[in-house]
């Protein structure tokens, strides 16, 4: 019986969706994590009668037809890319994007990496790394001296030397943007490496152009609303439900129709 086959995709359809939920839950408090969405689309139809088909020798025409569907499939889990609310800790490497645009990262096989988690700290040599130790981009080396770090909104890095009555500029940290920032691909760590369908990257200086400004001191909270993930995981709870029914009631249909042969 189809109705076997088409409910089971719908089960496959929102088992997958509580994954993608259950995934958006658990980085509810990762810094500057995107939450997905699954996206569906109904699969191919057995066409019994085609609409618009001739009904009669007279020229009639059907005008509907008889279409049975084969279910749903998976066809994509894109990812939202609104901006997450901005939390102060008072941290001077602590830097959140308000805005377009990405910190880029320089990876140990010479790739770049792409994140919105500003959780920067300093290495042994004085770097700003990132929490995995890999240096934000272009590499700002912080003297073992300076104190009184400030990062202004356009990514300039200025500190305080002893001795020195003014302060000094280190560099500027850069911001990178992306055509369909969408199409990025994670690759976990709360880093993106850019795709065919990202686009090429286009660095770019922070709070100019619309790539967004860095605010000191505070970072980006995941975009994850509870109350919302909380009413779609109920809604695909209750969607497997009844696709379970449906399959518990084509199993008891088949077993009535077995009764009449016997």
């Amino acid at each position: 019986m189809q109705a076997l086959h088409t409910a089971a995709t719908g089960m496959a359809a929102q088992e997958l969706n509580v994954q993608v939920i259950s995934n958006n839950i658990a980085n509810l408090r990762t810094t500057g994590f995107k939450k997905q969405t699954a996206a569906f689309q109904d699969l191919i139809y057995e066409h019994v009668r085609r609409v618009g088909a001739q009904a009669s020798d007279q020229g009639t025409i059907l005008p509907v037809g008889v279409d049975i569907g084969g279910g749903v499939k998976t066809v994509g889990t894109p990812r939202s890319m609104t901006q997450g609310t901005l939390s102060q800790t008072g941290n001077d490497l602590d830097l959140a994007i308000s805005g377009e645009g990405f910190f880029k990262i320089l990876m140990p096989d010479g790739t770049y990496q792409y994140t919105r988690d500003g959780t920067f700290q300093m290495d042994n040599q004085g770097r700003v790394v990132t929490a995995g130790g890999n240096p934000v981009q272009p590499t700002i080396t912080i003297p073992n001296n300076a104190s009184g770090i400030t990062v202004n909104e356009q990514g300039q890095v200025t500190v305080t030397l002893p001795g020195s009555s003014s302060n000094t500029v280190l560099g500027q940290i850069g911001v990178t943007r992306f055509i369909n920032k969408a199409g990025l691909q994670p690759v976990g760590s709360n880093q993106f490496v850019e795709t065919t369908s990202s686009g090429t990257p286009q660095d770019g200086t922070a709070n100019s152009e619309g790539y967004g400004k860095i605010t000191q001191g505070s970072l980006e909270q995941a975009n994850v609303d509870v109350v919302s993930e909380m009413s779609d995981l109920i809604a695909a709870q209750r969607a497997y439900e009844m696709n379970a029914k449906v399959i518990s009631a084509a199993d008891q249909m088949m077993q009535s129709t077995t009764a009449l042969f016997r």
